[in-house]
């Protein structure tokens, strides 16, 4: 069961990354033709999430309607200051599973898989597994 971990390098405080480049590749250099692709995000003020990843204001609206979700100014008791990066990352999850069919993972037309940083600028990581119907 092929499985490990890859870097990823945020600049901002709060961003989306696009790893669907990386994740294709991934798939396309184990072989496998049918199958998952489990992504695991190691990190509590981060996340992953699948959304629209043609035009870039999707993400922009989705940082600016978490950020109206999830106040700065709210009363947090967690004293580190991050509270709503925790809470931001526990709303988008911390997994993704992808259906690898015909070596090619399976998105839809306008779908992408983005890591989510709330607290950054930070160097993370994404674990994956790959499962292949043998």
């Amino acid at each position: 069961m092929p499985q490990g971990q890859f870097s990823v390098k945020t600049d901002g405080r709060r961003e989306f990354v696009d790893l669907s480049g990386r994740l294709r590749a991934l798939v396309q250099q184990s072989g496998i033709q049918e199958g998952l692709l489990v992504l695991y995000n190691p990190h509590t003020t981060a996340g992953l999430t699948i959304n629209e990843g043609a035009d870039p204001d999707v993400q922009q609206d989705m940082l600016a309607a978490l950020a109206r979700m999830v106040p700065e100014t709210a009363h947090y008791r967690h004293l580190e200051g991050n509270s709503p990066a925790h809470v931001m990352a526990s709303l988008t999850g911390s997994s993704v599973s992808l259906i690898i069919h015909g070596g090619h993972i399976q998105l839809g037309a306008w779908q992408h898989v983005f890591f989510a940083e709330f607290d950054g600028p930070r160097k993370r990581s994404v674990r994956w597994l790959l499962l292949a119907d043998r």
